[in-house]
């Protein structure tokens, strides 16, 4: 059975050993160290439950949760029963990870980071004195689909290690196959002293990296898209959403259910009110809301007037 096994899986097997040959050859030197590690967590991934039952997870000390021979953690981390932590994963000093989450290959935890329940990291790194809230999710794909000339609907290439085998991307040539695998080495990077509440989620990059500068608090249930750049110092509260490749300078505050179109920016000390939609640059430090977000005096207005005008328009009738 092991033979017809090994026989089976063997095509896959050619095809990731292929790309990830055609990496080493055609990716920049400037990105050598990066891919190296991403290889490193491709081949981790894809041997799933075969890695943990043939021994190279192994019970941790501290905490009771398991680890890869390969992940390297300090002796201080605390890895709670239930939390698994994959190969080439580093943990700092007093790192601790909560029962049921799971760090990712190659994932980076800075020092005093508290992870907790039924976290997920994955294609990203986390800095020093940050707290991730139950739940969180950083560092999967975006969301970005294209209908094909079949009328199907696809996901663009921005896949993670486990799509290696090509099973269903469409390549036309060698240049559109480099510019494809360049998008896999691109994370999701987590300043210091951030905080990320419960259940929310955070994209990796596919042409630039995701970042979160260092002290941005962050609320419950809020959704940043892929390629999203936020300044330090920032706040964001519940049910906030950033599409993709929009850019926050620093102290930026978003009120709840703010929403941000993609490929916008948004000057420094800029504050939005609740439920406020922006949908081109805010270039000024400021106040604002309304949708689409004004300066908050001409919002303002604009709801005066539109109550005013509401009566009006009642009384005639």
């Amino acid at each position: 059975m092991a033979a017809v096994m090994r026989r089976t899986a063997s095509p896959k097997a050619a095809a990731a050993a292929a790309v990830a040959s055609l990496l080493r050859r055609s990716a920049p030197p400037r990105h050598a160290g990066r891919l190296a590690r991403f290889l490193g967590g491709a081949s981790a991934a894809s041997s799933g439950n075969a890695a943990i039952a043939s021994g190279e997870f192994v019970p941790w000390h501290n905490g009771g949760g398991v680890l890869h021979r390969a992940a390297s953690v300090d002796p201080t981390a605390v890895v709670e029963a239930g939390a698994v932590v994959h190969s080439g994963a580093v943990l700092g000093k007093d790192v601790v990870v909560g029962s049921g989450a799971v760090v990712g290959p190659s994932v980076s935890v800075g020092q005093s980071t508290r992870i907790w329940y039924n976290v997920v990291l994955s294609n990203c790194s986390v800095g020093e004195f940050c707290t991730i809230h139950n739940g969180a999710c950083i560092g999967q794909d975006g969301f970005g689909f294209f209908v094909g000339e079949d009328g199907q609907v696809k996901k663009k290439p921005q896949a993670s290690a486990q799509y290696f085998a090509l099973d269903s991307i469409e390549i036309s040539n060698g240049h559109v196959l480099k510019s494809f695998l360049l998008l896999q080495i691109l994370h999701a990077k987590i300043g210091n002293h951030v905080e990320i509440g419960a259940n929310t989620c955070i994209d990796r990059g596919s042409w630039r990296d995701t970042v979160i500068g260092d002290e941005t608090k962050i609320d419950n249930l809020v959704q940043i898209g892929h390629n999203v750049v936020i300044g330090k110092c920032c706040m964001i509260c519940g049910q906030v959403g950033i599409a993709g490749s929009a850019t926050l300078g620093d102290y930026v505050t978003l009120g709840g259910r703010v929403a941000i179109r993609d490929h916008v920016s948004i000057a420094s000390k800029v504050r939005l009110a609740a439920n406020s939609s922006v949908t081109k640059d805010i270039q000024k430090p400021g106040d604002y809301g309304g949708f689409p977000a004004v300066p908050i005096n001409e919002w303002r207005r604009q709801t005066a007037n539109l109550r005013i005008f509401s009566k009006k328009d009642g009384g005639r009738r």
